[in-house]
């Protein structure tokens, strides 16, 4: 197929460049919007209590459970003739629009819920409302109420808060953190494929290809919109992606390319070498890190899903870019592809007058006898370097999961800031933080409901419940039933929190309302229930998960070596270096010990999504090095049989091209550590460490070392096995290229 592929590429390498330019244009024209409809949310499930609850809510009580807050604030107080004008008139324009419901503000409620809504200091007060919709639309109507609403006149400020302002403030940041990773990422690129190929030719073409890879991938993600949900966090991490796979598989290649080229191979067969050899090994590779991302659609989160989708599609994207766009380039450029070498000038500047070293042997590199080295003590390497993996690890043992709510966004977000005030300011009326209890149907007495109302106010943490009984406090009936609790449709209680919802204080107080009696079937809600549901949906799914990836694993890197050892180690060190990641991750996330020069909030938990997001996307990347080592050590092993040599030779062939190929991956991925948003920026820098520790202390010390542990075991396989692979196992291809039809190639 590889070979198919290549004579194509090299009989019509116009006509290719030229179709892949117009679909450049074009999926640069239809991604452009993408980002305008993904969207926030997806971290819980659609069939989740929480969720049935929310959209009961909605349906049935007018919208009472409010998503979207607007927070009054004024030193003069929020009883000032001037405050109170404009709490009105916000209010007024809520009532006036037909997609909001529920509108509540202190200066209207009844004075049983009015303390409620103003702050502890007297200079903040509430206008609560729910808007209607999914999470597009909310966040669309959240952005159009914070330019109509939010001002500031006469002292007066006003500042919109609630979820729907926090997907509102995510997408825009997104967008903007998009933008300046892409920025910082793209010229720190070129800056060091020209230090790898010298030429500038040759530097451009990956980062041609990578450009063409961030253009497919808006189009994709907008052709998912048209489908299903898709998150907003996707934009950042998929075009991400795109652009460092496909920059290190263009990499692989024109390497590959310029090694056949410098053997003696004309143009046309340099290329059809080059994808025959390195092509085989993207194709690989590219499949683990598919097969990886599609494992997460296993989960029933859109957030996850929507990375599986077009995490997959990106990867196939740059792969194909790679394999088909890239020879004709290089087939059209010829040995041109080694130009304008920069090395000369800078030599020149430098005043060294010899010239610039050529090829070396593979056995007088220092990758050769740094592997040597390595493996003349294999054992005490590989001790060292387990314990110390193990030990960087040892953190993940504590990790602790939570919902992400305001704080995962900068403290200068105006979402955000509301969000800190209601946590300190108003200890009963935050409603991020309250649990509802539905009970769906119920037509029950009154007072059975205020006996319910009244054990739950006796929960440790608990200030107050509200009930279509009454408002209870510490077991007593303090005041009158707020309005619009109990329907036709059944009833609903707001159990009041002073405890952070998403922490296992929160999580232990929700166990401690579910645990007492209701009068009907209930169903619970809020940020605690949310959270619960969440956790309970990854659990759930984290098994097959798990057995999926390393069952995919270990299929694919049986069909390209034959061998039933070699996977399996590739697995431990994939789990040994994704551990060593995630205890640096807890350590600097959840323990905050670099909040501040990393400009985030420590919370004390983590997003439980990322973590699974990186293990997929790690184990993917992490295969994407092992098959491009494994296929010059089998290359070798196949010409030699000895299997020390093969291990030092295929390093030493490779280390300097993975090991470019992990700083690339890691100035792409890493670009993300700039976002605003705190688990991006965790998700950029625990996949930085992971492919720089891959590539230099797994890949570069502990495999060769327990390669030679192993010694000729490696290659086994049992002898059904290697009769299955000799029959669908995909073999390197012959060194000879087949030049029948290449006379067009030729002249080109």
């Amino acid at each position: 197929m590889l070979t198919r592929i290549a004579r194509f590429a090299t009989r019509s390498p116009r006509a290719v460049l030229v179709v892949a330019i117009a679909i450049m244009v074009l999926c640069g024209i239809f991604g452009a919007t993408a980002a305008t409809h993904l969207k926030s949310g997806g971290f819980t499930s659609a069939d989740a209590e929480s969720t049935r609850v929310a959209r009961l809510m909605a349906d049935n009580f007018g919208g009472a459970a409010p998503n979207f807050v607007l927070l009054v604030s004024s030193d003069a107080g929020a009883d000032d003739p001037a405050t109170k004008t404009a709490g009105l008139r916000v209010a007024d324009t809520l009532k006036a629009r037909s997609d909001v419901q529920g509108v509540q503000s202190y200066w209207t409620a009844p004075p049983t819920l009015a303390s409620a809504l103003r702050s502890t200091d007297g200079k903040n007060a509430l206008v609560l409302a729910y808007l209607t919709g999914d999470e597009s639309h909310v966040q669309q109507i959240a952005g159009e109420l914070t330019d109509q609403l939010a001002v500031t006149s006469e002292g007066v400020t006003v500042r919109q808060g609630g979820i729907a302002a926090i997907y509102h403030d995510v997408t825009e940041q997104t967008t903007r953190d998009l933008a300046l990773a892409e920025g910082v990422a793209v010229p720190l690129s070129m800056i060091v494929l020209i230090l790898v190929f010298g030429s500038l030719i040759a530097a451009a073409l990956p980062l041609a290809i990578g450009l063409f890879a961030i253009a497919a991938t808006l189009a994709i993600l907008r052709l998912f919109t048209l489908f299903t949900d898709v998150s907003i966090y996707a934009l950042n991490m998929t075009s991400a992606l795109g652009l460092a796979l496909a920059i290190d598989y263009s990499l692989f290649i024109v390497s590959r390319y310029r090694e056949e080229l410098a053997a003696g191979l004309d143009p046309t067969r340099a290329t059809i070498r080059a994808v025959q050899t390195a092509g085989r090994t993207v194709l690989f590779s590219a499949l683990t890190v598919a097969l990886s991302m599609a494992v997460l659609s296993v989960f029933d989160l859109y957030f996850l899903k929507s990375f599986a989708y077009a995490g997959v599609a990106v990867v196939v994207a740059a792969a194909a870019a790679s394999i088909l766009i890239l020879p004709a380039a290089l087939v059209l450029l010829g040995p041109r592809v080694n130009a304008l070498d920069l090395r000369v000038p800078l030599r020149r500047v430098l005043r060294r007058d010899a010239p610039a070293p050529g090829p070396q042997a593979p056995e007088q590199t220092r990758w050769y006898r740094t592997v040597l080295a390595v493996m003349r003590h294999a054992g005490p390497v590989t001790i060292v370097i387990v314990v110390v993996l193990l030990a960087l690890g040892a953190p993940f043992l504590s990790m602790k999961f939570g919902y992400p709510d305001d704080r995962v966004l900068p403290i200068s977000s105006t979402s955000r800031q509301v969000g800190d005030t209601l946590r300190t300011e108003f200890p009963q009326a935050d409603p991020a933080a309250n649990t509802t209890i539905v009970l769906d149907g119920y037509r029950g007495d009154t007072a059975t409901i205020g006996g319910y109302a009244a054990e739950l106010s006796r929960v440790d943490g608990v200030p107050a419940v509200l009930s279509s009984a009454g408002i209870f406090v510490s077991g007593a009936r303090l005041a009158a039933p707020p309005p619009g609790m109990a329907t036709d449709m059944g009833t609903y209680l707001v159990v009041t929190t002073k405890l952070d919802p998403f922490s296992p204080a929160g999580d232990r107080q929700l166990q401690a309302i579910r645990a007492i009696p209701a009068p009907g079937p209930a169903l619970y809600g809020g940020a605690a229930a949310i959270n619960t549901d969440s956790l309970a949906a990854l659990s759930a799914r984290l098994p097959l998960a798990g057995g999926l990836i390393a069952l995919t694993t270990f299929v694919v890197l049986f069909l390209f070596t034959g061998s039933v050892v070699l996977p399996l180690k590739a697995l431990v060190l994939n789990t040994l270096s994704l551990a060593a990641a995630f205890g640096a991750m807890v350590w600097v996330f959840q323990e905050g010990h670099l909040s501040d020069l990393l400009g985030f909030t420590a919370v004390g938990y983590l997003v439980p999504t990322m973590p699974i997001l990186m293990f997929c996307l790690a184990f993917g990347l992490s295969m994407d090095y092992e098959v491009f080592l494994l296929s010059r050590v089998r290359e070798e092993w196949l010409l030699c049989h000895d299997n020390t040599r093969a291990v030092a030779i295929g390093v030493a062939r490779t280390g300097r091209i993975f090991t470019a190929a992990a700083v690339l991956m890691a100035i792409v991925i890493g670009a993300l550590i700039t976002s605003k948003v705190s688990f991006m920026q965790m998700m950029g820098l625990g996949l930085t460490l992971t492919v720089l520790v891959d590539a230099t202390i797994i890949r570069g010390l502990l495999a060769p070392a327990l390669m030679r542990l192993l010694g000729p075991a490696n290659w086994w396989a049992p002898k059904p096995l290697a009769r299955l692979h000799a029959k669908i196992g995909m073999t390197e291809a012959d060194r000879t290229v087949d030049t029948r039809d290449l006379e067009p190639a030729g002249r080109a």
